[in-house]
C-alpha cells in the first residue's frame, strides 16, 4: 500500500505541533516514556522535520540537534550532529517514512556542514540504521528504561 506523503524541516509552531504529537503518540503513549523526559530544551534549537500525508495527517518525525546541544553526545566534534527523537506512527509504519525522515536529517546537517550523523538507537532498530548505513559502536545502555546502542555514520 501506497501512501503519497512528504517530508520537510518543521518551521512553522503548527509544524513543530504535529511533531511533538507524533512524539508524544510514538514515545510517551506507545512506549511509556515519561512525558517529563521526552520533551528537553534542545528541542528549542533543534531541527524537526516533519513527514506529513498529503491531507495533513502528520506520520512521522525526528530531530537533529548541532553544536553544543549535540557535543554531549557525539564526543564533542563540532562536524558531528546528533540524530534523536526518530518517531513514525502506527499508522504509517512500513511505508518508507523512516527512512526519509533519517535521509531528510541527514540533508539538513549536511547543508549545515555537518560530516558526521551519531544518534542513539533503540537495539530493536539497530537493522533499520544498518540499512540506512550507520555503525553500531560502544555498549549497550539504557535511555528511558529502554535499551540503546549508540550509532554513527559518515555523510
Amino acid at each position: 500500500m501506497s501512501v503519497p506523503y512528504t517530508v520537510r524541516v518543521a518551521e512553522d509552531p503548527a509544524d513543530r505541533e504535529a511533531c511533538f504529537a507524533v512524539r508524544k503518540e510514538v514515545f510517551v503513549v506507545e512506549q511509556g516514556v515519561p512525558q517529563d523526559i521526552e520533551y528537553d530544551a534542545h528541542d528549542a534549537g533543534a531541527v524537526h522535520v516533519l513527514a506529513v500525508r498529503e491531507d495533513g495527517v502528520p506520520l512521522g518525525t525526528g530531530r537533529l540537534l548541532t553544536g553544543g546541544a549535540a557535543a554531549a553526545r557525539t564526543g564533542g566534534d563540532p562536524a558531528v550532529g546528533s540524530l534523536g527523537r526518530l518517531a513514525v506512527a502506527r499508522r504509517a509504519r512500513g511505508l518508507g517514512v523512516g527512512a526519509a525522515l533519517v535521509r531528510a536529517i541527514e540533508d539538513a546537517a549536511r547543508s549545515r556542514g555537518l560530516t558526521v550523523v551519531d544518534l542513539h538507537a533503540q537495539t530493536h532498530a539497530l537493522g533499520f540504521y544498518e540499512r540506512l548505513g550507520y555503525e553500531a559502536y560502544g555498549p549497550e545502555f539504557p535511555d528511558a528504561g529502554i535499551p540503546h546502542r549508540s550509532m554513527r555514520r559518515t555523510l
